[in-house]
């Protein structure tokens, strides 16, 4: 099976072609507000240099949130007309879980603005704490590796390679039967949000 990954709910665009257990080709670079520019032409080069005819993609897999409202979005727009249009399969993984990737004790962190973050802890395929909006002072980090905006709690910033992501994080993908009726994973919505 032949997959195409996209991911732009935080600062990266990134995209994978995954065969199988492989992945055949990928893209991952910072590209905050600008992923609707970039993401096309960032396709297209994609598919000339890994020899990838998109018309032989079989299923798409898009991070769904939380992360930048405009930049969820954008991926799945295109994951939905894709997939609409070709008829083939779609899949989603929550943007933390996506992050965590298969690491061991570790806490990824999102800015979610007006001081509190995204955050989700995970023990390789276990959920230590699932996706939840925090105020940063409520966030204990001590006894966990952080990634991504470690800086909130005092810690480094750490990146992560996103598209070897999603090839490990592939037991964790949920297919979507009714992708008309999709949305985002917005966790500032719920009231506890604002509390």
């Amino acid at each position: 099976m032949l997959t195409l990954c996209i991911d732009t709910a935080y600062k990266n665009l990134a995209l994978a072609l995954i065969k199988d257990d492989e992945l055949l080709a990928s893209y991952n670079e910072i590209c905050f507000k600008k992923q609707s520019e970039t993401v096309f032409v960032a396709l297209e080069e994609m598919f000339k240099n890994s020899g990838v005819n998109k018309r032989d993609i079989d299923s798409i897999c898009i991070a769904l949130g939380p992360g930048s409202y405009t930049g969820v979005r954008i991926a799945m727009t295109i994951a939905k007309v894709y997939c609409s249009v070709a008829n083939i399969k779609l899949y989603g993984i929550s943007t933390l879980r996506l992050y965590a990737g298969n690491r061991e004790n570790t806490m990824v962190i999102m800015d979610a603005r007006a001081n509190r973050a995204y955050l989700s802890i995970y023990d390789k395929d276990r959920i230590i704490v699932g996706d939840c909006a925090k105020e940063l002072k409520d966030i204990d980090c001590a006894s966990y590796n952080v990634v991504l905006d470690g800086s909130l709690v005092g810690r480094e910033n750490t990146f992560v390679d996103i598209p070897s992501c999603f090839l490990n994080t592939r037991a964790f993908w949920s297919g979507i039967d009714d992708i008309d009726h999709l949305t985002p994973l917005y966790l500032k919505e719920s009231d506890a949000y604002y509390r």
